[in-house]
């Protein structure tokens, strides 16, 4: 076999490998003959280069769409040369912009929640006096088919906007966008995950599925929305609209990036919650896997300023004169919640019920979502399967309200339009209650309302509706969460336990409070749904401001994620690892543990010399879509693959000192003025190979690079011998993306990226 036409076959950080997909721990890779035909060989090019041809599979297409982020940094030449020229005065400047840019990520995602809120609320006021109005006028008639055609247009028209904006625009702004966030914030860069029109979309998305009367809240998204913000203001400039303040240039890296996102998903729990310090919680329990002192107080600052910001204009918007509008989800005022020891194991076992109900939820949501996948993969059939369910919570809307008569007197009503359908003159029906107004409207109802306000029937009925409403609702091509509708789902069944036990025991009406049992109801079903403990604790504790009862909530939230756990993953653990996403999980996989190095790496390995020809540079830009590329001296044999590990270059380096023609030949006329900067200004989207214009006598092998001023000269790595379940806190500690695997005599042996320690890849 000629080196010439040795195959090179490694599993970078690969975006179109499947070599982790199917390699199995335990296994190694056996290299393909030489005269083995396949149409992913490419033609050397020069036969002066002694280095081989490459050969790479495909991965399949859920995994190509990911890449890891840098979080590493780069400490190269010219990092060392900026460090060198900054003073003390710059550092105190850097630092207090940071605390700035955590003002104006509080300032602006308090801004976007209140433009949401005002017009779902304006919009939806208008809606549903309609829709009184219909009723009242056509009940007399003996004619309800007309309101519910209007109220099945009134839900179809807005839903339709909606998931024709997500499906044809920015199809990345569907559902809540959390998994979404925590992947980013884990390491992986989801496409157009933070980008300028993905926030439009979500804004806009939100707004016409809530006023369309989809199972779903706004609450979830304002978190995606809150690291939108935080993305686009850190960095000083908007590649969508083409536009570069120069500013905030020395935040352009990942790193900073992912602090400040940090701050602007925190932010958007509290404007959502009204809880500062639940956001912080929530970004750091299932958000945030990497966590530094410094960020805790920033993060906390945008929370505060969100919360704020939120407060002033939302009361000054209802014409209070007081603060009371401290989030979105508004629980209103709760009176003390006093509870009875004895009621401790009622609220673990209302928990279990919780975690069942909830892991039942999530098995069918990603059954259906599965199904989705593959059968409504059109963008119209999206749409038209969005509208479909507008229609389909309408026409069960109707159904409950027209054939359950619950009459109650006027005047504890609990909803700004009541009506009164075959009821008695200065009575409401019940039923209909609960779906005149926003989710977030009567899941305060279910909250305040005194006892007796609902049938069993009515609370059944509605449960039995909405549970599987909820479940086909959280998927659609539109823009929603998930807090609100399970927590309607666990205040209603909630209320349902306080109306049996007093049924059981009539002597317990002196305890059972169906709102504080609709509260117990409502964490426990969101726990077993989400599987989230603290920051859902801490989230319920500042939204009801009843901190003696943080006990009950607390055995709730735990019981329900053990019992849900029993069964399955949380919802958007579930999302992550359907979507094939390579996120790394806070342990390493059982399968892994008594595995070295040498088991999972990917071998052999594409490298670079420390002086490369442009040719051989854009031949393997073009041919392999790897991000890392170890740099290396000759080996013993003249050939790049058995070379000594001197540092590592990434892709998007090459591509900038293509695009910018540094190179070796002509550096007398940029190498006194080349800075980090010529690299900022780039990101976050680096040219394509494809775009680099590099004229046919600069790529014919009289031009080369030299990666020494670029390469990062100390990148990490460890020998074959080495466990995997280190290696794995070694990536999940340091946030790397290529970790490269050396010999005794630190000759480069593989490469180790976040994709070989999942089963899925």
């Amino acid at each position: 076999m000629t080196s010439a036409r040795r195959l090179i076959d490694f599993d970078s950080d690969d975006d179109n490998s499947v070599e982790t997909e199917t390699r199995r721990p335990g296994r190694t890779r056996r290299n393909r003959r030489a005269n083995e035909a396949t149409d992913y060989n490419i033609p050397i090019t020069s036969t002066q280069d002694v280095d081989p041809a490459f050969n790479h599979n495909l991965r399949s297409k859920e995994a190509s769409k990911y890449e890891s982020l840098d979080y590493d940094v780069c400490e190269n030449v010219l990092w060392r040369r900026e460090q060198t020229k900054i003073k003390p005065k710059f550092t105190v400047r850097k630092d207090f912009s940071r605390w700035v840019i955590s003002l104006q990520i509080g300032v602006c995602t308090a801004l976007v929640a209140c433009c949401i809120n005002i017009v779902i609320e304006e919009v939806s006021r208008y809606k549903y006096a309609f829709l009184k109005r219909q009723v009242d006028e056509n009940v007399l008639r003996g004619d309800l088919s007309i309101p519910y055609l209007y109220w099945a247009a009134l839900n179809l028209i807005p839903v339709v906007i909606g998931a024709t904006l997500v499906a044809y625009v920015e199809p990345v702004a569907a559902g809540s966008g959390i998994p979404q966030v925590k992947c980013y914030l884990n390491g992986v860069k989801v496409p157009r995950i933070v980008r300028i029109k993905t926030l439009a979309v979500k804004a806009v998305g939100v707004a016409t599925s809530v006023i369309g009367g989809l199972a779903g809240g706004k609450e979830g998204p304002m978190i995606h929305s809150g690291a939108v913000i935080a993305a686009g203001i850190s960095q000083g400039k908007s590649t969508t609209f083409r536009r570069d303040l120069k500013i905030l240039q020395h935040f352009r890296d990942d790193h900073e990036k992912r602090d400040f996102v940090v701050g602007g998903a925190a932010a958007g729990v509290a404007a959502a919650f009204g809880a500062p310090i639940g956001g912080i919680l929530f970004s750091l329990e299932e958000a945030a896997s990497f966590w530094n002192q410094s960020l805790i107080w920033r993060t906390f600052f945008a929370s505060i300023i969100s919360s704020f910001t939120l407060n002033i204009i939302l009361s000054a918007y209802h014409g209070l004169s007081s603060f009371r509008y401290r989030g979105l989800f508004n629980l209103g005022e709760f009176a003390p919640l006093p509870f009875e020891y004895y009621e401790l194991p009622i609220f673990m076992l209302m928990g279990v019920l919780g975690g069942c109900t909830g892991a039942l939820w999530n098995a069918l949501n990603s059954r259906l979502n599965m199904f989705r996948a593959h059968a409504v993969y059109q963008r119209w059939a999206k749409v038209l399967e969005a509208a479909f369910v507008a229609v389909l919570g309408a026409t069960f809307a109707c159904l409950m309200a027209y054939t359950i008569n619950d009459c109650r007197p006027l005047g504890n009503d609990p909803t700004e339009h009541p009506v009164q359908l075959f009821c008695q003159d200065n009575e409401y029906n019940a039923a209909a209650a609960l779906w005149f107004q926003t989710p977030e409207a009567t899941v305060k109802a279910l909250f305040h309302d005194p006892p007796g306000s609902h049938k069993i029937l009515t609370l059944a009925a509605f449960v039995l509706i909405y549970y599987p409403l909820s479940c086909i609702t959280y998927g659609l091509s539109v823009s929603l969460g998930i807090f609100i509708p399970t927590l309607l789902i666990g205040a209603a069944w909630g209320r349902l336990v306080a109306s049996f036990t007093v049924l059981a025991f009539p002597t317990s009406v002196a305890f059972v409070s169906p709102g504080k049992y609709a509260l117990i109801g409502a964490a426990a079903q969101l726990g077993g749904v989400v599987r989230m403990t603290l920051s859902l604790s801490v989230i319920l504790l500042e939204t009801t401001g009843n901190i003696g009862f943080i006990l009950p909530i607390i055995l709730t939230l735990m019981t329900a994620k053990w019992s849900g756990d029993y069964f399955n993953e949380g919802i958007y653990d579930t999302q992550i690892r359907t979507s094939r996403v390579p996120m790394l999980p806070w342990h390493v996989e059982p399968e892994y543990q008594n595995l070295s190095a040498r088991h999972i790496m990917a071998r052999p390995v594409v490298c670079v010399r420390l002086e490369e020809k442009v040719q051989y540079l854009l031949d393997i830009l073009k041919n392999t879509t790897h991000n890392g590329f170890p740099v290396v001296e000759d080996g013993d044999d003249g050939s790049r693959v058995n070379g000594r590990l001197i540092g590592l270059i990434l892709r998007s380096q090459l591509v900038v000192i293509l695009k910018r023609s540094f190179y070796q030949e002509s550096s007398r006329f940029w190498e006194s003025t080349v800075s980090i900067e010529a690299f900022r200004d780039e990101y976050p989207r680096y040219p394509a190979v494809e775009d680099l214009h590099v004229n046919d006598y600069k790529s014919s092998g009289e031009f080369s690079v030299n990666m020494h001023m670029f390469m990062n000269p100390s990148p990490y790595s460890v020998e074959e011998g080495t466990s995997v379940p280190r290696i794995f806190q070694l990536f999940r500690a340091l946030g790397l993306r290529h970790l490269v695997v050396v010999s005794a005599e630190n000759r480069v042996r593989g490469i180790i990226t976040r994709k070989d320690f999942l089963k899925h890849h």
